[in-house]
């Protein structure tokens, strides 16, 4: 019989007790259930008494949990949650040490559970445990008990961490700033200090300013995992709280220490491997050094700014002018400016202005002039529809495109001279503007990086390489500016293919930092050998991957079915031939308006041609003069190894021809002849040579045939597998059983059953 299904078997034991087996029933009142277990072993008072699970964390089972039980459970039974409180908080005021380390041991298993901490908060039993910590009589394990049980009994949120008194922090600062101490106590000081800076902005500022940075850079020295997790952890909090200035301030302070270094020498690559814990941290504190770009990010050019003018002129000048050459020497006033809008335009800046703003070249004692009105827009440097400084008012990327621009004319000005003169000799619609492109991958890279996005709670995202180079932001600038170009010129894109370059360096960029590459300079490595060429495959091989049809059982499925459509296609191929084509004729004149009709019989043993009138439809097969014998077919030429293609010589359209020619080699009499042909289409090319190949017993070996097999595997294989929607195929078939141990077994048929 079928048990109900609000009725579970578990088991219920009891130390010193042989257990029990018994039949839950879940609409049964807890209480009524506890009363049995009693019962059964003699036991009065039920309500002294509750039942645990005998796993884990040993939770109390409640009416709010009880649905947690399962067939098969386990579970205990142990003093009522109130009682065992009471018995422990009892235990943390004995006069022995001992009797106070065996009641914190117990309160840290038991504080996990809410019920057990309901009861201990109920019962002033922070209180008590705060009064163990800040008195410090014991600096050890017992003090290290407490601060464990005291961070447990927060964690569930029953009590607010901001009522935590002033004293209290102070000592537990005291204890993270002690030299002697137990390596147990410290790491939990400092993830109590976590805490409390999270969740109290003002007992934040109170850690924030007792606890001193150089303190914490101690900590991280200390070859301790757990303590370098913990101190990473209030460094983390201590600048989370904190305001931007106050952050940049304490960031720029920490990198001055060396900070980074050892980061990325001491614990990223550290022989102990990184925890999850460390992970998030790292990628905290990587998210908090980008967001102080955030302000450059939001912030558009002041085309009125001396300073941002200078820079834009110090572009110019890096790109077009030698060093200690000035743009006006031996120059007018109006040619000089003529030619400083030309070159900001080579730069790749372009927008449309009626009213241009001061130029970056423009003399202060100008600047009443331009701003006078149209009319006086003779005197700016540029002509209008050339003013650069609008191409940068957009955010994001606002200055922070300005301040890449100028690092990479600063640090690399080899590399930046030559993009920017080796795009001024192309062709308008080839070049790569250099400051669009700057402009749209800066904004490329915020969006990668998470550039002013909020800190994640759970995310472990960093990249090692961030922590390896100092100035990573623009140095991963430079490295990507470069890879533009080089996928610009390997996909010969024009001004239009703008926006199809950046999302293939998007992918390139994507794919390489999800590698997460150690340094800079392996990264540099790995996203160029990620080729436009590479990134396509990749596409393929996914689409494929998506579609299912990489699995080895497809891959065999498809070999399998490769032989029967080959045929299909060669069928299809002779049966082309067999309608026929016209073909026009070429002579030495170049091409004639003269045609002829050429097909296969329906035997397949002849060809049939013979010439044919202009807008005459393809006569009948029988009505052809002339014929050619497939038996006497030695060969197959095509391109220039046919004679009438070598006869043309080297000019542009016979170029064209030589694509679409082909011939067949045939005996006549003692000597070779040859029927040449010229096909009307790329695709009547391919459908000839491969009907020809075929009769041949050749291979078919055009691209034409490779997109009809593909297309009709992906068909066939498709109609195969419809059975099989959404059913998992393994990668692997299922092993085969091993052979019995001897085949000594036989079934005798002749044996009648009765």
């Amino acid at each position: 019989m079928v048990p109900p299904r609000n009725v579970v078997k578990i088991a219920v034991q009891m130390r010193d007790a042989i257990p029990q087996l018994i039949q839950l029933d879940q609409a049964k009142p807890l209480a009524a259930v506890l009363k049995e277990v009693c019962d059964a072993w003699s036991l009065p008072h039920s309500e002294r008494y509750a039942l645990q699970f005998a796993d884990g964390h040993r939770r109390y089972i409640t009416e709010n949990n009880r649905t947690e039980i399962k067939n098969g459970s386990i579970l205990c039974l142990s003093t009522a949650p109130d009682l065992e409180a009471e018995r422990l908080l009892r235990g943390l005021q004995s006069e022995s040490c001992e009797g106070r380390r065996e009641a914190l041991q117990h309160l840290v298993l038991l504080a996990p559970d809410m019920t057990f901490t309901r009861e201990v908060i109920s019962r002033d039993g922070l209180q008590r445990l705060g009064s163990i910590i800040e008195d410090g009589d014991d600096l050890g394990e017992v003090l290290a008990l407490a601060l464990r049980a005291f961070l447990e009994l927060m964690e569930h949120g029953v009590v607010s961490w901001e009522t935590l008194s002033i004293p209290f922090v102070r000592k537990v600062v005291c204890y993270v700033n002690m030299n002697l101490m137990d390596a147990s106590v410290q790491p939990l000081a400092l993830g109590l200090l976590e805490s409390v800076t999270l969740s109290s902005p003002a007992l934040g500022q109170l850690v924030k300013s007792e606890v001193p940075l150089d303190r914490l850079l101690v900590h991280l020295q200390v070859m301790n995992q757990q303590l370098q997790t913990k101190a990473m952890a209030l460094l983390t909090a201590l600048l989370q709280g904190a305001s931007a200035a106050e952050r940049k301030h304490m960031l720029d302070y920490l990198w001055q220490r060396n900070l980074r270094q050892f980061i990325y020498k001491n614990i990223i690559h550290s022989a102990v491997p990184l925890g999850d814990e460390m992970a998030h941290h790292l990628y905290v504190l990587q998210a908090l050094t980008l967001g102080l770009l955030e302000p450059r990010m939001r912030t558009p050019l002041d085309p009125y700014s001396q300073e941002q003018r200078e820079q834009l002129q110090a572009l110019r000048q890096a790109a077009f002018e030698p060093e200690g050459e000035s743009l006006g020497t031996g120059l007018s006033a109006d040619r000089r400016r003529s030619l400083c809008a030309r070159e900001f335009r080579k730069l790749g800046f372009s927008v449309s202005d009626p009213y241009p703003a001061p130029c970056p070249c423009l003399k202060p004692g100008l600047l009443l002039f331009q701003r006078a009105g149209p009319f006086l827009s003779c005197l700016s440097p540029f002509p209008q529809n050339s003013n650069p400084a609008q191409d940068l008012e957009r955010v994001p990327p606002g200055l922070l495109a300005l301040d890449n621009m100028l690092y990479f004319s600063r640090h690399a000005p080899s590399a930046y001279s030559r993009f920017v003169l080796e795009n001024s000799s192309r062709e308008d619609k080839h070049e790569c503007p250099f400051a669009r492109s700057s402009i749209q991958l800066t904004v490329l890279l915020c969006e990668l990086l998470h550039v002013g996005e909020p800190c994640s709670e759970t995310a472990q995202d960093f990249s090692p390489m961030f922590f390896g180079q100092d100035q990573s932001f623009h140095e991963l600038f430079c490295v990507s500016i470069q890879l533009l170009n080089k996928t610009w010129k390997e996909m010969r894109a024009t001004q239009e293919d703008f926006d199809k370059v950046t999302q293939v360096v998007r992918e390139q960029l994507a794919r390489t930092l999800a590698l997460k590459p150690s340094s800079l300079e392996l990264f540099r490595t790995k996203v160029n050998a990620l080729t436009y060429g590479e990134v396509l495959r990749l596409r393929q091989t996914e689409r494929l991957h998506q579609e299912g049809t990489l699995a080895p059982p497809i891959l065999e499925l498809r070999e399998k079915l490769k032989p029967e459509l080959m045929g299909l296609i060669r069928q299809q191929r002779l049966l082309r031939l067999c309608e026929g084509t016209l073909f026009r004729k070429i002579s030495s004149r170049r091409r004639q308006d003269k045609l002829w009709f050429c097909c296969l019989s329906p035997n397949h043993k002849v060809l049939q041609y013979g010439d044919v009138e202009e807008g005459v439809g393809p006569p009948a097969p029988e009505s052809l003069p002339e014929q050619l014998p497939v038996a006497d077919i030695r060969a197959l030429l095509t391109g220039k190894d046919c004679p009438h293609v070598r006869e043309k010589g080297s000019g542009k359209q016979n170029k064209d021809v030589c694509e679409l020619a082909f011939s067949v080699s045939y005996d006549h009499g003692e000597e070779e002849a040859y029927l040449n042909f010229v096909a009307p289409s790329k695709r009547e090319f391919h459908l000839w040579t491969d009907g020809l190949s075929a009769l041949l017993g050749s291979p078919m070996g055009s691209e034409q045939t490779r997109l009809d097999l593909e297309q009709l595997l992906t068909m066939e294989t498709k109609l195969r597998l419809l059975e099989l929607e959404n059913v998992p195929i393994p990668e692997q078939p299922p092993p085969v059983p091993p052979p019995p141990t001897n085949f000594n077994f036989c079934y005798d048929c002749s044996i009648t059953e009765p």
